[in-house]
């Protein structure tokens, strides 16, 4: 596809999503859909719409962090067709940004930098000659849907996520290579690796950002692609979760605490088999025990 081309269904495709987010908090409001914020503040539909429609960078943010908006939506039949096309029209964009960052990566920051000017009225940012960002995380991020009625839905906290990807000696010579070579540190890590088996294998570990995780408890089994009823299912949520409901009427929730615990809360499993401490900090490289 040409690069206007592309570039012009970017922005009919963030047009969309915009109004297809209108279009979910019109049908809200004319539902009288109930609504529950985690944090116990009174959830209404003006919350609700800066949750679906928050697009942007805040000055300092890291880019690998979306801001959570954590809650509950009894929803009817309306809400939830059109919560379906908001996620449609999200993974639309995430595809053709996909397709740009592929083909044309040098357009990226200047769509960035463009798209906010197609909707002022949503960022509050743009005063003067301030520029907004586009967080194209935060843009594309779906939409939580529950596929049944559920009796109750319980929030906890998971604070002990990690990603661990094996790596080979030589891999991590060549990242520590990468580094400043003259520093102490670097050489240090450069000497204690040359002293293991070239056939050794280590973990890297990356930690990851705590998550809200809703635990769902259908009213009735719900049967799974596989063909397998089940009665539960946990998802992870960062924006308000719709449940269908014909009564209109909230499930039972429970209500941990707005902000993420501090230290780990799930128990160490006795069969962990990497090291404590990192063989190479620089890296956040672990030995298998």
């Amino acid at each position: 596809m040409p690069e206007y081309q592309l570039m012009a269904r970017i922005e009919a495709a963030f047009d969309t999503q915009i109004s297809a987010a209108d279009q979910v908090i019109t049908a809200v409001r004319e539902e009288n859909s109930p609504l529950w914020r985690l944090d116990g503040v009174s959830a209404d539909s003006e919350w609700l719409s800066q949750a679906l429609q928050d697009v942007w960078y805040q000055d300092g943010q890291d880019g690998r962090v979306t801001r959570p908006y954590l809650g509950v939506v009894a929803a009817g039949p309306t809400v939830i067709e059109r919560v379906a096309a908001l996620n449609a029209a999200k993974e639309q964009l995430a595809e053709l940004f996909a397709e740009l960052r592929e083909k044309y990566p040098d357009q990226l920051a200047e769509l960035k930098a463009i798209l906010p000017f197609r909707h002022p009225g949503l960022n509050q940012h743009l005063r003067g000659d301030g520029l907004a960002r586009l967080h194209l995380k935060q843009c594309w991020r779906r939409v939580p849907v529950a596929e049944a009625p559920v009796a109750r839905v319980r929030f906890a906290w998971y604070s002990s996520g990690r990603s661990i990807q094996r790596v080979s000696v030589a891999e991590c010579e060549a990242l520590l290579m990468k580094l400043d070579t003259e520093a102490e540190h670097v050489r240090l890590q450069l000497k204690l690796l040359a002293g293991l088996p070239s056939d050794e294998i280590l973990a890297r570990i990356q930690p990851q950002a705590p998550l809200m995780r809703a635990n769902l408890f259908y009213r009735e089994p719900v049967m799974r692609e596989d063909g397998e009823l089940r009665t539960r299912r946990a998802l992870n949520v960062s924006l308000p979760l719709f449940l269908p409901h014909d009564d209109l009427r909230l499930p039972a929730l429970n209500q941990p605490s707005p902000t993420p615990p501090t230290e780990r809360t799930r128990a160490r499993r006795g069969d962990v088999r990497i090291e404590d401490t990192p063989f190479l900090k620089s890296l956040r490289v672990h030995r298998y025990r």
